[in-house]
């Protein structure tokens, strides 16, 4: 495990592969360090939706990169089958977000006043539908459905195949993927990173840390600064049913394989390796209360998963100053972000720096203390 590489991709997941792919479509040569699948890694818990509504509310410009991300994902899907030969299922024909009596009705309607009021904020045509608009596209909710709210851009993929055409990908463009390789220790000498490994050193002109919520731990040794608040999610899946759900649900979406995945718990503990029913049972109640026949099919599957989240919930993106060349990526949608990832973000790694309207919007800088290009150091 030596030699030298433009750049080098601390991180296997979703994100450090979309950066990584994307690098090797610019023609870099590419190395993609990955712990492996003994890792925590987001893509375990990742719901695979590609959704727009509701995100960004605090931070417009949040707003704006993920309405950017949903509108370049259909290029993504493209190139990915052109490719690689697999169909990543994408779906993009809007999505819903349900809400069970009048009260959460009216929060809902009050959230969505409060996205569209913030100045700067992307127009994403979030809009409140009645329970009688929303059975027009999804006729068979239940009657405790009191409406919700809908946007045209949300949709959602098969993420695990998403995973694998990256990867697949990776071979066409040359990548070096090296599982289970976890970095222990970062250096710049003589110009080129150096990255400690059991396996070895990996030398590389750049480094793109998108490690997950190891990046909070990685980034100081390269003068960056990554806070992150990971919780844990657990999602249900059921046996194969009938098409019934032609546009996902924030909660809920049916597979292009025929399950229905059912998530929506946040956690503030980091055990995944056991469940708790008593959250699982509400997931499941919540969920047959909106489509009563639910309530027939069979659980098959059911898991818990640590999230990626840095502090404030909003992603991370970072170059350092003290180490040039060094970027960090931490983010939560890593299925909605890909299509920059890919093409954005590897394309600004590549050229050495940031654009001003990602590092201004995005930079650790906005947790306070010393700067995002300066903590650590």
């Amino acid at each position: 495990m030596s030699g030298e590489y433009d750049v080098a991709v601390v991180g296997g997941g979703l994100l450090g592969s979309a950066i990584a792919w994307g690098l090797g479509r610019l023609g870099k040569s590419v190395a993609v360090l990955d712990e492996g699948d003994i890792a925590k890694r987001a893509s375990r818990a990742n719901f695979a939706l590609v959704w727009v509504q509701s995100k960004g509310l605090g931070m417009p410009a949040y707003t704006v990169w993920t309405v950017r991300a949903s509108e370049a994902w259909g290029q993504l899907a493209s190139e990915l089958k052109q490719q690689s030969g697999l169909d990543v299922c994408l779906q993009q024909n809007g999505g819903f977000h349900l809400t069970l009596g009048e009260d959460e009705f009216g929060q809902r309607s009050e959230l969505v006043t409060r996205m569209h009021n913030q100045a700067g904020a992307a127009d994403y045509r979030m809009e409140m539908l009645s329970a009688s608009e929303v059975r027009k596209s999804l006729p068979l909710i239940g009657p405790e459905v009191s409406g919700g709210s809908y946007c045209p851009l949300d949709g959602h993929v098969n993420s695990l195949r998403t995973f694998r055409a990256f990867h697949t990908g990776f071979k066409a463009f040359g990548i070096d993927y090296f599982p289970d390789r976890p970095v222990t220790a970062i250096t710049k000498s003589g110009g080129e990173f150096r990255l400690t490994t059991p396996a070895g050193e990996i030398r590389a002109g750049k480094i793109v840390l998108a490690a997950g919520n190891a990046n909070q731990t990685l980034a100081p040794m390269v003068g960056l600064h990554a806070p992150m608040g990971p919780t844990r999610g657990q999602i249900v899946v059921t046996e194969r049913t009938v098409p019934f759900l032609p546009h996902p649900l924030t909660t809920i979406r049916q597979s292009d394989e025929g399950t229905v995945m059912i998530g929506d718990s946040k956690e503030e503990e980091l055990d995944d390796r056991a469940l708790k029913h008593s959250i699982s049972a509400v997931m499941a109640d919540r969920a047959q209360r909106m489509f009563p026949h639910l309530a027939r099919l069979n659980v098959v599957r059911s898991w818990a998963g640590i999230r990626v989240m840095p502090q404030d919930g909003f992603p991370i993106y970072d170059q350092s100053e003290t180490h040039p060349g060094a970027f960090v990526a931490c983010c939560h949608s890593g299925v909605t972000l890909a299509s920059n990832h890919a093409f954005d973000v590897a394309r600004m790694v590549a050229q050495g720096s940031l654009e001003r309207e990602l590092v201004g919007a995005f930079s650790a800088s906005r947790f306070g203390g010393a700067s995002g290009a300066n903590a650590g150091c």
